[in-house]
């Protein structure tokens, strides 16, 4: 079923300071959402926010400078639309962009640019799998607002979680299989790292943990190989979610662990958490501890991967029987 109206997705995603002067402001955003942090009382949020990216802007840059000096996630999220936008071609008339939660292009631009387009209605498709408050919902809720205010008067059709989307779960056992066959056959831990979220949201109903587990299950149906959950970027001085990676490399460490892969089940695309946080600190610890340490790339826009996407839009638009044709 081909559409026949000029359809807007946007692809949302966290953002990223794209180089090293970007760090300070990316940060005060980042501190300023009260959704998912709140500093003191609201009309101190912002205040705070910015005591807080001062005081860890200094180190975050350093982080960065070991990737390149910026995130690459506005660049990879841009391939990605692109590369759906190709994808959906045959189905209808589809402008794809991406639009980020903390950094450009936000909310704002990202609308008037679907205005400018002339499109008939939008679908906002978070590269989030696994619905969290502080991910999908933040970023769902900030496009709303920003609709609202810029009286942007267009429907907009959300998409929330997709952790066993069929593509989406095959992109992942293929790079699986490929971590698993680069050890030439020897015993191999495979470690599943999410980003971690304050336990207070799971006890309040966040669906995270269990979308998390939905993801695992489906993937160790196709691979039959066992992985552990652990998670990783904690953050502030609440509960978090564990066991964070190091404490389950360490662990590993223990027992004797030899070959150690990692896969991060929670991000689509390689960006700080994975090129530096795991690829480099969490490699380096590993590696000292004398195991041999392998890292998932990315999805990013790799055909599978994009395949799933547009099956979920044809699947919202209503073809269902089109999506099943990829």
């Amino acid at each position: 079923m081909k559409s026949k109206s000029k359809i807007g997705i946007l692809l949302l995603n966290l953002g990223g300071p794209e180089q090293l002067e970007d760090v300070y402001p990316f940060l005060v955003n980042l501190f300023s959402d009260r959704q998912i942090i709140r500093l003191g009382p609201a009309f101190l949020q912002k205040f705070i926010a910015r005591i807080i990216a001062r005081r860890r802007a200094p180190g975050s840059r350093d982080n960065y400078a070991r990737i390149g000096g910026g995130s690459p996630i506005r660049r990879t999220t841009e391939e990605q639309a692109q590369a759906l936008e190709d994808a959906l071609g045959p189905d209808g008339t589809f402008v794809v962009r991406s639009c980020m939660r903390y950094w450009h292009p936000r909310a704002e631009e990202a609308l008037r640019v679907m205005a400018q387009e002339g499109v008939q209605s939008i679908v906002a498709l978070p590269l989030y799998p696994h619905y969290s408050i502080a991910t999908t919902g933040s970023s769902l809720s900030d496009l709303r607002r920003t609709a609202a205010r810029l009286r942007i008067d267009l429907p907009i059709r959300e998409i929330l979680s997709w952790p066993v989307e069929p593509s989406y779960i095959g992109c992942l056992a293929d790079r699986i299989m490929a971590g698993v066959s680069s050890f030439q056959g020897d015993p191999v831990q495979m470690v599943y790292s999410a980003h971690s979220l304050p336990v207070q949201f799971i006890r309040e109903g966040d669906p995270y943990v269990d979308h998390l587990q939905q993801t695992i299950r489906a993937l160790e149906a196709r691979t039959a190989i066992p992985g552990i959950l652990c998670y990783q970027s904690r953050s502030g001085p609440v509960e978090w979610l564990g066991p964070s990676l190091p404490e389950v490399i360490t662990a590993l460490a223990g027992k004797g662990c030899a070959n150690l892969l990692v896969v991060p089940i929670s991000f689509v695309s390689d960006h700080v958490e994975t090129l530096f946080e795991i690829d480099i600190q969490n490699r380096e610890m590993a590696e000292g501890l004398g195991m041999r340490f392998a890292l998932m790339p990315g999805l990013n826009a790799a055909p599978r991967f994009i395949a799933g996407l547009r099956n979920l839009i044809l699947t919202d638009l209503g073809g269902e029987q089109e999506a099943m044709r990829s």
